[in-house]
């Protein structure tokens, strides 16, 4: 990893583009270390200055970044306790649904602009059915779900995101993470079964 302080440094200073951002981040960054007493140039993190397990920006860790061991230690760099809890904890404050469903298999059959509506649930499965793209899952048809497009093994797969999906979204701003989170999360439970 890269030391955290020296990637913020360097992308609030040296990227015009993202300044603000990575200068608001530093300023979090450098208030935490020291009411934290972590150490400022140990801290590794991303490129980006994302940090930990989870990959917290500072400003995340400060908001979301919980202590479940109760030792009065929050780590998301060594302890994956904390970590999991802090993304839990990230997921909850976003609007997580405990038993909501994620995602569900589609087949789509009409214009392609469908998918160009963003990653937010806006239409209900009903109106997205009379679009063209009908839920092979069987999914309430007044839930809000926004339809994604994958290439496939097989060629282009479908998919209808439903809130809970937008909330792995709100974690990292890509469909194509989601998915991953969502396939690792079923491979895990069929395991743990």
């Amino acid at each position: 990893g890269y030391r955290v302080i020296d990637a913020l440094t360097t992308l609030a200073f040296d990227y015009p583009r993202r300044s603000p951002f990575f200068t608001k981040e530093l300023e979090v960054f450098l208030a935490l270390a020291y009411e934290s007493g972590l150490p400022l140039t140990d801290m590794k993190g991303s490129y980006a200055g994302a940090m930990g397990l989870g990959q917290f920006m500072p400003s995340s860790y400060t908001a979301y970044a919980k202590d479940f061991e109760g030792d009065g230690v929050i780590d998301i760099w060594t302890n994956p306790n904390d970590a999991v809890m802090s993304v839990a904890n990230y997921f909850v404050a976003h609007g997580w649904r405990p038993g909501g469903d994620v995602i569900a298999a589609a087949d789509f059959n009409g214009d392609t602009s469908v998918f160009e509506g963003g990653l937010k649930p806006k239409k209900t499965i009903a109106e997205l059915s009379s679009l063209g793209v009908t839920s092979r899952d069987k999914v309430p048809t007044n839930a809000k779900a926004t339809p994604i497009k994958f290439e496939g093994k097989a060629g282009d797969e479908y998919w209808l995101g439903l809130h809970n999906f937008y909330v792995i979204t709100r974690y990292n701003h890509s469909a194509m993470y989601a998915m991953a989170v969502y396939q690792l999360s079923q491979d895990l439970r069929a395991r743990m079964l």
